[in-house]
């Protein structure tokens, strides 16, 4: 806030009234408990880092779902690859059964 004053409009009563009101309104912290503000900021995770927190652990969670799934997977596709071979054999023993009957 800027004053104007012009000449003797202002009496010195009033300049320390003036510089005590502004000097009143300035907040004054306790020395004792007080943390630097760097301090404070270590101690308590601002709203990101909670986020980023948040997000890093759900990540984790959701990348050993996947490797688990992809487990899942290579096993079902062995399963299948089995399966193939056996069908494949008894498809063979079915046409060496036909071939013997026919002769």
């Amino acid at each position: 806030m800027n004053r104007f004053a012009v000449g003797p409009m202002t009496t010195p009563e009033y300049n320390e009234w003036w510089v005590r009101r502004i000097n009143d309104n300035t907040h004054k912290s306790n020395q004792e408990n007080s943390q630097s503000i760097e301090e404070y900021l270590l101690v308590i995770p601002s709203e990101l880092e909670i986020i980023r927190q948040d997000f890093e652990r759900r990540n984790a969670n959701l990348e050993k779902k996947i490797e688990q799934m992809e487990e899942v997977k290579m096993n079902l596709r062995l399963d299948i690859d089995v399966q193939k071979l056996e069908t494949e054999k008894l498809r063979k023993g079915k046409n060496k059964a036909e071939e013997e009957l026919e002769i």
